[in-house]
C-alpha cells in the first residue's frame, strides 16, 4: 500500500504545500516557526516533555497510551497510540526538501484501497485533503482516515482508526499529539519515501532487552 518507488514531479500549483514546508521554502532560514506541528526541529517548542525514537519525538499527553514495536536491536517498527477507543499509528518518511510527497502517496494508497473493493474518499482537514475509508476487519468493518504532512525533508502520515477515523471531533488527545510531533531528520541522502530510522530511548531498550531474557530463562535462572 505504500511504495518506496520515487514518485513523479509535484509541481507548485498541485496543491498549496503544508505550513511546515512552506516556511522551508522562506527565502531564509529565520523564518518564523508555523503555528501549529508536526515540527521540524528547528521551529520545535522548548518546555515540552517528549518521548524521544530518534527521528520522531512525541508528545507526552496524558491519558494517551504509547504502544511501541521494536526489533532486537531496539529498531522501532511501528509506533501506536491508543486513546479510549481511539487509535493513531504515526510514521516518518524522507522526501525532497522543495517538494511534498502526500498527493502521490495519497493517491497510491487510495488505488490500492480501490484495488482491494474499498471506496475511499477525500475529504478536508487542518492538514489539507486526507483520505477516509471503510474498510473489513476480522472484527468486522471499521473506519480509518489517513492523514498527511509534508515537511522540509520529511513527510509525517497519521492513520487514525476507531472513533477518531470515523469523526475528527473525537481526535481529542490524539490530535494534540499528532499538532506537537517533532520529526528530528538527518543530513543523511535517503531515498524518497525511505522510513527514517526510529529507535527506542535506551532506557525503554534496556528495559526490554532485561525482559526478554528474563522470559527466556526458567524459573531458577537456567534456561529451559
Amino acid at each position: 500500500m505504500f511504495s518506496r518507488k520515487r514518485p513523479k514531479h509535484v509541481r507548485a500549483a498541485d496543491a498549496p504545500p503544508s505550513e511546515a514546508l512552506a516556511q522551508s521554502l522562506a527565502a531564509d532560514d529565520d523564518a518564523p516557526a508555523p503555528a501549529h506541528g508536526p515540527w521540524d526541529s528547528r521551529h520545535a517548542p522548548d518546555g515540552v516533555q517528549r518521548l524521544d525514537l530518534g527521528s520522531l519525538q512525541i508528545p507526552a499527553i496524558e491519558g494517551v497510551e504509547v504502544r511501541v514495536q521494536a526489533n532486537p536491536d531496539g529498531g522501532v517498527e511501528q509506533v501506536v497510540l491508543v486513546d479510549g477507543d481511539s487509535a493513531l499509528q504515526l510514521g516518518v518518511f524522507a522526501a525532497p526538501r522543495t517538494e511534498g510527497i502526500w498527493d502521490e502517496v495519497r493517491a497510491e494508497i487510495a488505488q490500492a484501497m480501490t484495488a482491494d473493493g474499498v471506496s475511499p474518499r477525500e475529504v478536508q482537514g487542518p492538514y489539507g485533503t486526507e483520505l477516509t475509508a471503510r474498510v473489513t476487519t476480522p472484527e468486522g468493518p471499521a473506519d480509518v482516515r489517513f492523514v498527511g504532512v509534508d515537511g522540509p525533508r520529511w513527510m509525517v502520515r497519521a492513520l487514525y482508526q476507531g472513533a477518531a477515523a470515523a469523526d475528527p471531533g473525537h481526535e481529542g488527545a490524539l490530535g494534540e499529539v499528532l499538532s506537537g510531533l517533532v520529526v528530528i531528520r538527518d543530513a543523511e541522502a535517503r531515498p524518497v519515501r525511505e522510513a527514517l530510522p526510529l529507535r527506542l530511548p535506551k532506557e525503554m531498550h534496556d528495559q526490554a532487552a532485561a525482559a526478554q531474557a528474563e522470559g527466556e530463562q526458567g524459573p531458577n535462572g537456567h534456561h529451559p
